[in-house]
């Protein structure tokens, strides 16, 4: 277990009221900035889920009565045909903007005092980023420097409920990166700012809590609980290969109803087709 306990809170910065003149301390909003007791998950349990599809732990998930799991929208940015991260969860959170607490001016150099820079200095090799963006077309999450020293921290992906900027230098960065799109803006330069890391925050319709593992590839993004992930996995495993038994039979012309779902004769078949135990 990896604790995060000596993660400082980052400096607060200032922004003025539109209009007034007036400052007001960034630090104005002193909810939660971040959480320090969360722990990592086990390499155990990361390795245990490396070869499970988000699919089937989606489906899994389903059965064991967990089943608000799929991060709606984000898709990869990369389209390769074997994208596929797998690591414990780091979370940013983005607010709506408010005048009287932050604005649009000065906004670039006061990001580096928020969450937004918190949050990429507290990433440890293995962590997946995911960014709570309420699905905004017009808040570029990160960009090409952003995610370039993600990947420099050993960052294994990022999840963004929102856009991303600099999409052509991501891509060539190679890091895997699932948003619902691109922007041309800058974090803060629209309608949302940084406001807290590694607390729970709600993406695409899920929660996701700081230490979840995240299971991302072509078919998008799901959370997985640690107290999950273990079983989760050895029930994943055994399901994917009945899917290849019976992907072969049906490419060898076999009956659908006979092979899908793998029950009666066809699972029969199935259990006598595995090596003996030894």
């Amino acid at each position: 277990m990896h604790p995060t306990g000596d993660q400082k809170a980052p400096s607060t910065g200032e922004t003025r009221v539109n209009g007034t003149g007036e400052a007001r301390p960034y630090g104005s909003m002193r909810a939660a900035v971040h959480t320090s007791t969360y722990e990592r998950p086990t390499a155990q349990m990361v390795e245990a889920l490396q070869g499970v599809s988000a699919a089937t732990a989606c489906a899994k998930l389903h059965q064991m009565g967990i089943t608000r799991t799929f991060i709606d929208g984000p898709v990869p940015l990369h389209r390769e045909p074997d994208v596929k991260i797998t690591g414990g969860a780091v979370t940013l959170q983005f607010l709506p903007q408010r005048e009287d607490v932050f604005n649009g001016a000065e906004q670039e150099d006061i990001e580096r005092k928020t969450p937004l820079w918190g949050v990429l200095e507290s990433i440890e090799p293995g962590d997946v980023l995911v960014v709570s963006a309420h699905g905004s077309h017009f808040t570029g999450c990160l960009g090409d420097m952003l995610v370039r020293y993600f990947k420099l921290r050993g960052g294994a992906g990022i999840v963004v409920d929102g856009r991303v900027r600099d999409a052509a230098r991501i891509r060539a960065l190679g890091v895997p990166v699932w948003c619902t799109g691109v922007t041309p803006h800058y974090a803060s330069q629209t309608e949302l700012f940084p406001s807290a890391f590694n607390v729970p925050v709600g993406v695409g319709g899920s929660l996701v809590t700081p230490g979840d593992l995240i299971v991302a590839d072509e078919d998008g993004a799901v959370v997985v609980p640690q107290h999950k992930a273990v079983p989760l996995a050895e029930d994943s495993l055994l399901h994917q290969d009945r899917e290849a038994f019976a992907r072969r039979r049906l490419d060898e012309g076999g009956r659908l109803s006979d092979y899908y779902p793998l029950t009666g004769d066809g699972l029969t078949e199935y259990l006598a087709s595995r090596p003996a135990a030894t």
